[in-house]
């Protein structure tokens, strides 16, 4: 049997509060030997160490700040420096716990991301961040929603050279950028109703892996996919 790794998902998202171990082992049961499990905020970082302690042979926690900050369900915000004065101490505390620092990046979307002031604090917030990575000689776990361009421009011009984009929605030209700076790409499984699909064609296997984002981009609109809750929706990374 094949064996594989979720390169991206949120597994202490309030959606598993109920089933989380069931979950993990019916992922088990089809071959998923071990899942990235990423922060978006300082206030899941413990959540996601204690989670990796309760399964240290399948989780695989990535600790960093998200460029929008606050409740989906209530209000959102871009980031602001201030966001990551207690996580990067907390990083460094950690770093030989951690896989990676995620989930970082930009996020460009209108509606989130309301002018220039934003946009330079979301650029300081992953400059940071990106800093704090190469420091610590550990990858980068990267969300460009509407910024791919930017996102992969600022990696470059920082120099970071271990960087994993996660469900990239940017143009197929600028992901070659990437892939020439040898990034890699996490695909997931909303790719089945996706216009990137043409995207997904013209990045090269050895640059790709594969995500469940899992609460998050499962292959029906606005359906959450659940890690493994139907076999068809899980979705990973092979071991190679």
């Amino acid at each position: 049997m094949s064996v594989y790794i979720d390169a991206h998902c949120h597994l202490v998202a309030s959606d598993f509060q109920q089933d989380l171990d069931a979950v993990i082992e019916r992922a088990k049961q089809v071959g998923v030997a071990a899942a990235l499990v990423v922060a978006e905020d300082f206030e899941e970082f413990q959540k996601i160490l204690d989670l990796s302690d309760r399964f240290p042979d399948f989780i695989m926690p990535c600790l960093g700040v998200h460029p929008v900050q606050g409740d989906p369900l209530v209000e959102q915000r871009s980031v602001s420096p201030e966001d990551i004065s207690a996580a990067l101490p907390f990083i460094e505390e950690h770093s030989d716990r951690l896989i990676a620092i995620g989930e970082v990046g930009l996020d460009f979307t209108p509606r989130l991301c309301k002018g220039d002031d934003d946009k330079t604090n979301q650029r300081q917030v992953l400059t940071k961040q990106v800093e704090l990575a190469k420091k610590l000689d550990l990858p980068v776990n990267v969300h460009s929603r509407s910024a791919g361009r930017p996102t992969i421009a600022l990696l470059k011009e920082l120099g970071a050279t271990n960087v994993l984009l996660h469900a990239f929605d940017g143009r197929a030209s600028v992901a070659m950028e990437g892939v020439q700076s040898g990034y890699y790409f996490s695909i997931p499984p909303s790719i089945v109703r996706s216009e990137q699909q043409k995207l997904v064609k013209s990045i090269p296997l050895e640059n790709m892996l594969l995500e469940t984002d899992s609460p998050a981009l499962g292959p029906e609109k606005q359906v959450y996919t659940c890690l493994c809750k139907r076999k068809k929706n899980a979705i990973f990374m092979p071991i190679t």
